[in-house]
């Protein structure tokens, strides 16, 4: 049997270690546990029709609460609110999205089929790129189905075209999937499925309402604008922006992607650290 396979029926799988000799190379172990969380993907589509609901629900709330917010000194001239609302959800949406990548993880500690892989000759950190690589699939076809939907029915269209809106949604991946390792650490040292959705429900809190997703900065009091600046989202979703509406994008892009890389970056580390302990 292939490393494959031993992986693919890894709920069937017994405690005994697999000889050293049949390790198979890091991409071969990306390669296989990405399929195995993809297929769950492919036999239930409804997993993105659900995760489908947060990002539109809040879009459809948020751009009819705020929409006066279009009218007031310091937001951008000339820009609808929509068009303005749209690449901030995109950002947060994929954020959300490790969330539900750290609930699946703490279920398969629970459900013992994490324990299970333990015993195959395989790197630990494979496990955890898998399930953020499957979930940012799942989240790419999220931003699709968003913004045909946000197009059809709020009626969204951004000074930068099809185009922009394409790069808006590739950024957002992007810094969603970097800053989501911060759930994926959660999850690996809490490891306690109720505690980990609490955990991380406060950490998602200020990562969406204490940046610039829904007001400009300069609107802010100046307190909260010291907060909205050291939030990593907040160059995501101002890259985002940029993109979307056409305006100069490249710096900010660029400081996006830095600054969630770097996020991104530590809390993988600390994230495999807290995986690798034993419970």
């Amino acid at each position: 049997m292939t490393v494959e396979d031993r992986v693919a029926d890894a709920p069937a799988c017994t405690g005994a270690r697999l000889p050293a000799a049949q390790d198979a190379g890091i991409g071969t172990q990306l390669r296989v546990l990405t399929g195995r969380s993809l297929r769950a993907l492919v036999l239930d589509p409804r997993l993105v029709v659900a995760s489908m609901l947060g990002p539109l629900l809040m879009l459809g709330m948020f751009s009819q609460l705020f929409g006066g917010v279009a009218r007031a000194p310091g937001f951008p001239a000339g820009v609808r609110y929509v068009d303005f609302l749209v690449p901030a959800i995109m950002v947060t949406s994929a954020m959300q999205a490790a969330l539900n990548t750290a609930v699946g993880l703490t279920q398969e500690m629970r459900g013992g089929i994490i324990a299970r892989f333990r015993s195959m000759p395989i790197w630990p950190g494979s496990v955890l790129l898998a399930r953020s690589v499957a979930d940012t699939v799942r989240c790419a076809l999220q931003q699709l189905l968003l913004l045909v939907l946000a197009a059809a029915l709020l009626g969204f269209r951004p000074a930068g075209g099809p185009l922009g809106a394409l790069g808006a949604a590739a950024l957002a991946l992007a810094v969603g999937c970097c800053l989501g390792w911060i759930f994926i650490a959660i999850a690996c040292w809490i490891r306690n499925t109720e505690l980990v959705q609490s955990v991380a429900g406060l950490a998602t809190f200020p990562l969406v309402f204490a940046s610039n997703a829904f007001v400009p900065v300069g609107a802010l009091p100046g307190w909260l604008r010291a907060v909205v600046r050291a939030n990593p989202a907040t160059y995501g979703i101002k890259a985002a922006r940029a993109l979307a509406l056409g305006g100069p994008a490249l710096a900010d892009a660029v400081t996006a992607l830095a600054v969630s890389g770097a996020v991104g970056a530590v809390a993988a580390a600390i994230a495999i650290k807290g995986f690798q302990r034993r419970t």
